[in-house]
């Protein structure tokens, strides 16, 4: 049978065991007044605006010395005081005073402690996909993508790599950051280079320490499908923030995007979280943005979207304007891709044997970059010719041209050296034979012994014999 312990003793133990904790969060004038001078002096060391550095500090004495501080008794209301009183003079977003975590800095400092923070993070990795929440396809072969956060670029960009994938060959892309807080500067200039076919200037971060500034440009590969010239629309809300926020802005300003949805957070200036005292810490920005277009940022303002609407309401009115969007995109494709192939149709039948295959070449390049013709598309068209049109020259002169489009194809070697052998070129057959074994070899292609027979069959037709 359960004994009931007496109310009276119940609330006395209770008493007991929550004076340690109230001990423990009480702060004094004494403490208050210790941190706002740590607090000035972290600002002075390393804001990214001196001066203002200065005046915050001065703010927070003259706030100190008036009383404001006086009747806060608790860790929390004072770390939100502090953020209030400084934001109030240099109305930066990212400056934040918080509590520190519950285990102090000696506690996280032992090795299982250590480990276990260790462990967790992996946890938290290995689930939130580098931000990436969901990419599928909408009708209207518009493409989606749920993107909450800017990891790393180390760990994000192979994350980014296999949703980009999923949106290949969309006519539309809507990207919703309404739920992102930010990021890595680097994972968003990676995510940016999927939307430019050119090198192009998307930021510049410059940096109190040092006084250097780090530009940031678009990359020249990624590892998917470029879609340099498909619609993109970018969901935002008032929660958009930071390095979310450089994305839009970069997209925006290159005229690269349309904006639906809230005016963002407005915070522009990167640093890091530096300890006060071992109850409160500061993030601190030790840089800002400055856009290669307008030279200014976001910082205060946020970035305004061209269409305005609530964040509630911002996916359907960007499927509106997508599937617009994707509608003309097909159109303007169809009508391009009519235009290459009657040129191309035009090269191949003014295609004269002996004629350089230049024309050809530049012909068949622009049906590749648009998505018209591939490898195994030329290969077949040269078969075509070689074949059912009964015009080898010609045959020849495409496969030419595949080898140069696609040279680390052992195939394209292959069948232009069939081509070769077929017009009476033997020796230039047999060198592009040699060359598709080696590229074979060098790829791990596994129709390594069939191009190897090839090759063995072709120099048994070319031996010549002797009396």
């Amino acid at each position: 049978m359960k004994k009931q312990l007496p109310l009276f003793l119940f609330l006395l133990l209770t008493l007991f065991c929550l004076e340690p904790l109230a001990a423990q969060n009480a702060i004094n004038s004494e403490f208050k007044s210790s941190t706002i001078e740590q607090l000035s002096q972290l600002l002075n060391e390393h804001y990214v605006f001196p001066e203002v550095a200065e005046k915050t500090g001065a703010h927070l004495r003259k706030q100190l010395k008036a009383g404001a501080f006086d009747k806060i008794t608790d860790m929390p209301t004072f770390a939100d005081a502090l953020t209030k009183e400084v934001q109030s003079v240099n109305h930066d977003k990212h400056m934040r005073v918080r509590p520190a975590p519950g285990q102090r800095v000696a506690d996280d400092a032992l090795p299982e402690k250590m480990l276990e923070n260790q462990l967790l993070r992996l946890a938290r990795q290995q689930t939130d996909m580098a931000g990436f929440r969901e990419a599928k396809r909408l009708d209207g072969n518009i493409g989606y993508l749920d993107l909450r956060g800017f990891a790393g670029r180390l760990r994000g960009a192979p994350v980014a790599d296999r949703y980009m994938g999923l949106l290949a060959g969309s006519d539309a892309i809507i990207i919703d950051l309404r739920k992102n807080g930010g990021g890595d500067p680097a994972m968003v200039q990676y995510l940016c280079s999927y939307f430019f076919g050119e090198k192009t200037h998307l930021n510049s971060l410059y940096w109190r320490e040092g006084d250097r500034t780090e530009d940031f440009w678009t990359l020249a590969e990624v590892g998917g499908q470029k879609m340099a010239d498909v619609p993109v629309f970018i969901l935002t809300s008032n929660f958009t923030f930071s390095a979310a926020e450089e994305f839009c802005y970069n997209m925006q300003t290159r005229k690269r995007a349309i904006l639906v949805g809230e005016t963002t957070g407005g915070g522009a200036n990167p640093g890091g979280t530096f300890p006060i005292n071992a109850d409160l810490g500061v993030f601190i920005p030790t840089g800002r943005a400055i856009n290669p277009v307008t030279q200014t940022n976001w910082e205060g303002t946020g970035v305004v979207p061209e269409v305005k609407t609530t964040a509630e309401e911002a996916l359907t009115k960007a499927i509106e304007l997508a599937t617009e969007a994707a509608t003309a995109r097909r159109e303007n494709v169809a009508q391009a891709q009519k235009i290459l192939v009657g040129n191309l149709t035009d090269q191949l039948g003014a295609f004269k044997p002996g004629a350089s295959e230049e024309p050809l070449f530049e012909q068949l390049k622009s049906c590749c970059a648009t998505g018209l013709l591939d490898e195994m598309g030329i290969n077949g068209m040269g078969y075509a010719y070689l074949m059912e049109f009964k015009k080898p020259e010609t045959a020849e002169a495409i496969f030419k041209c595949n080898t140069r489009l696609f040279p680390e194809s052992a195939n394209v070697y292959d069948s232009y050296a069939e081509t070769l052998l077929t017009n009476g070129k033997k020796a230039e057959a047999l060198a592009n034979y040699k060359k598709a074994v080696s590229v074979a070899e060098t790829n791990g292609d596994p129709n390594t012994d069939m191009f190897r027979a090839n090759l063995k069959a072709a120099e048994e037709r070319a031996e010549v014999k002797r009396p």
